[in-house]
């Protein structure tokens, strides 16, 4: 008998401590088929990327595995004054479509925007909006929030300093640049990656090389020069 690529688990919403059941996908049956240069999966069956929002069908409230567990009084206010009171309750519990996937992120996003939520789950949502939106090949949407996730992860950056574990933030943020045609400020971040001795991701090291061999090429072929070479 073959197995459900989903199964339930329960979870007690933040605002409401409602408990309420999710779905996600089995870690068995999780068949990639590619992964894009910032980490966008393509799966052969269910896309577990459909199911890292949860929302409570209780008060509509959405979140991920990586929010709060509990939200402060003045989140839960925030909230109530600006989402709850407007939201239509449904349970996104079972199977769902990319347009279900969809308006989670985008739930989700407002939930994180409204409360104050951390800068990397801000930028790690609207970066998944993103990645749906390629699936569909909306170039448009896509690039619009491209663009609004590289602007959040550099907040991270900016917030959080410098650290050995920053390699896999820094090459993200020069894989978004590239993505959106910011060919020198790409450059700049890659070679973070690479010229910092601090950092000793090997992979990140190595995937940062290889974009910027990558970047070259592109630009070499449009005619543009690097204003920064890699030396490291």
């Amino acid at each position: 008998m073959e197995l459900e690529p989903l199964y339930k688990i329960k979870v007690t919403c933040a605002y409401c401590e409602n408990e309420f059941s999710t779905s996600r996908v089995r870690p068995s049956l999780k068949r990639s088929i590619r992964t894009d240069t910032d980490f966008c999966g393509y799966y052969r069956d269910e896309n577990p990327d459909y199911y890292v929002v949860r929302v409570c069908p209780s008060c509509g409230f959405a979140s991920t595995e990586n929010s709060n567990d509990r939200l402060t009084e003045r989140q839960r206010r925030e909230f109530e004054q600006n989402i709850s009171n407007r939201l239509v309750k449904r349970s996104y519990g079972g199977a769902r479509t990319w347009e279900h996937a969809l308006e989670t992120y985008k739930l989700a996003l407002l939930c994180a925007q409204t409360i104050g939520e951390k800068e990397r789950i801000i930028a790690s949502l609207l970066h998944h909006i993103a990645w749906l939106y390629r699936y569909r090949e909306d170039h448009e949407q896509e690039q619009r929030f491209l663009k609004h996730a590289l602007s959040s992860y550099i907040k991270v950056f900016e917030n959080e300093g410098i650290s050995g574990n920053d390699a896999r933030l820094m090459y993200l943020i020069g894989e978004l640049n590239r993505r959106i045609g910011a060919y020198n400020e790409a450059v700049k971040w890659f070679s973070k990656v690479i010229n910092d001795k601090k950092i000793i991701d090997a992979s990140m090291i190595r995937a940062s090389r290889e974009q910027w061999a990558l970047l070259r090429e592109e630009m070499l072929s449009k005619g543009e020069e690097l204003t920064e070479e890699i030396t490291g």
